[in-house]
């Protein structure tokens, strides 16, 4: 089953995760001056995408700039994957493909220590994605005990390319921020990325 089947409900009754709702969870974090490079490309392509306005326009032209972006930040010791397949557990259904995953380690060519992921919102549908994106987070943190290399949190985020929802898991508790954020104001997204790479680290 592709984790795209799961919703919040089926995410609770099946997978046993208590869901969270907590407002502004990541609103602390700072904004951080991004690059000229990543500066360019979004005043180039977010018109784009909106206006081409499907998911593959929003994955090529905002999504992967942004990622690509913290990959930069951290001197490319952290690895990103896209459109990786990720079979976990197929009795609780993870399995299937993740839209990316970004990991804390430098090793581009397999993964390893998956740490966060992120899901495209189909139709532009946030909250229809939180129950995937929770379910991929869930997989991950068995893909790391099972690799012997557990992580206490893992985090996770929806996107349409143009807004942004940001979700951490801790044990059997899944928080989602409700706040919305959004790409005229990257310094914040990429700010909350860093911030969630920099603690699992």
């Amino acid at each position: 089953m592709p984790y795209s089947n799961f919703n919040l409900k089926k995410v609770k009754d099946e997978l046993h995760i208590g869901i969270v709702e907590n407002p502004g969870l990541f609103d602390p974090i700072g904004e951080v001056q991004i690059s000229e490079l990543l500066k360019t490309l979004l005043d180039e392509q977010v018109p784009l995408a909106v206006s081409i306005n499907t998911e593959k326009a929003r994955s090529e032209f905002i999504i992967s700039n942004v990622l690509a972006e913290i990959r930069r930040r951290f001197s490319n010791k952290i690895s990103l994957f896209s459109g990786i397949e990720f079979n976990v557990d197929k009795e609780k259904d993870l399995s299937g493909f993740c839209d990316f995953i970004i990991s804390r380690s430098s090793e581009q060519l397999m993964l390893n220590s998956p740490v966060i992921v992120i899901v495209e919102a189909k139709n532009e549908n946030i909250i229809g994605g939180l129950g995937q994106c929770i379910a991929e987070m869930i997989a991950a943190s068995i893909f790391n005990q099972q690799e012997n290399n557990p992580v206490e949190t893992i985090y996770g985020a929806v996107t349409s390319g143009t807004t942004w929802q940001f979700l951490r898991l801790r044990g059997n508790e899944a928080h989602i921020d409700l706040k919305e954020y959004f790409i005229d104001n990257p310094g914040k997204i990429v700010g909350i990325l860093s911030s969630m790479v920099e603690q699992i680290a």
